[in-house]
């Protein structure tokens, strides 16, 4: 079911970069986000002797993943969790470091197709937008309960609506006379708010608030900005780190590197560490003065 349903993206792009790294035998990668496991399928079929380890907070695509990697046996270990949670995943594995690590993020297919998720604004269903339907407020509790202001800044950070006074202003006057619950009122009552010419572009006008609303959600950024730097720290020592492009023009020098406030204070505070690095810097001084 979930083979012919899903194509993952940039697939062989994925396996052309991780796989420097995962041709060595006993290679770990983890697939943080699951989904419906076509990444983690390819991963597992391009390279035999590795090992996958698959995290995902939806339970209905752990159940179907699960059906899908049955074949490779227990080279596939699944695991209810966010992807902020890696390192303690990977200690209750017993695996200190890991040779790749993908993440697909954003919605997935899956939770756009299933209409009872309440992902997608081209269809009425309950606002729900949860990935993890058995923990967490939906959208419909954020819409109900928010204070005014807070729905305005989720709007205008996670979906960049430059309408969010107009479209919050509206939620607030119909939820105080009956709270919503599906989201075909929340789409009306968004096209019935905005002018005509914010309308006329953009595709459906809806799209920005639901976009913020499922990632106020599913605390998706905030979740992120843990879960890479904990990533990064799960690489072994020597594992491939390869982009699939130049994020700096040809020919541009590099940026200057911005100061290391951390390793300033920690300077800081061991004195005599200090004193050293300062009389080397004289020394280099003296030998420049002398050659000149």
């Amino acid at each position: 079911m979930s083979q012919t349903r899903h194509v993952p993206v940039m697939l062989q792009r994925c396996l052309d970069l991780l796989a420097p790294a995962l041709q060595m035998p006993g290679a770990v990668v983890v697939d943080c986000t699951l989904g419906l496991g076509g990444h983690s399928e390819a991963l597992l079929t391009q390279f035999p002797e590795a090992r996958l380890v698959a995290l995902d907070r939806d339970t209905e695509a752990l159940r179907l993943s699960a059906e899908r990697l049955a074949p490779f046996g227990d080279r596939a270990t699944l695991v209810h969790a966010v992807y902020d949670e890696l390192p303690q995943v990977l200690e209750r594995l017993g695996i200190p470091r890991v040779q790749g690590i993908l993440f697909d993020l954003g919605v997935s297919s899956m939770q756009l197709d299933e209409a009872d998720r309440g992902f997608a604004y081209a269809q009425d269903a309950p606002l729900d937008m949860r990935m993890d339907q058995t923990t967490g407020v939906s959208a419909a509790e954020v819409l109900n309960t928010y204070p005014p202001g807070e729905l305005v800044r989720i709007l205008r950070m996670y979906g960049e609506e430059k309408q969010a006074k107009r479209i919050v202003s509206a939620v607030v006057r119909e939820r105080e006379k009956e709270p919503f619950t599906n989201s075909a009122r929340l789409v009306e009552l968004i096209r019935d708010a905005l002018p005509q010419a914010a309308k006329r572009t953009g595709g459906n006008p809806a799209k920005r608030t639901f976009q913020a609303l499922r990632i106020e959600v599913n605390g998706e950024l905030t979740v992120l900005e843990h879960a890479i730097p904990a990533a990064v720290k799960a690489l072994a020592v020597g594992a491939e780190h390869r982009r699939p492009y130049s994020l700096r023009p040809a020919g541009r020098r590099a940026p200057r590197r911005r100061p290391d406030h951390a390793a300033a204070a920690e300077l800081r505070s061991q004195p005599g560490l200090v004193q050293a690095e300062r009389a080397q810097a004289e020394d280099h001084r003296t030998h420049r003065r002398a050659a000149a």
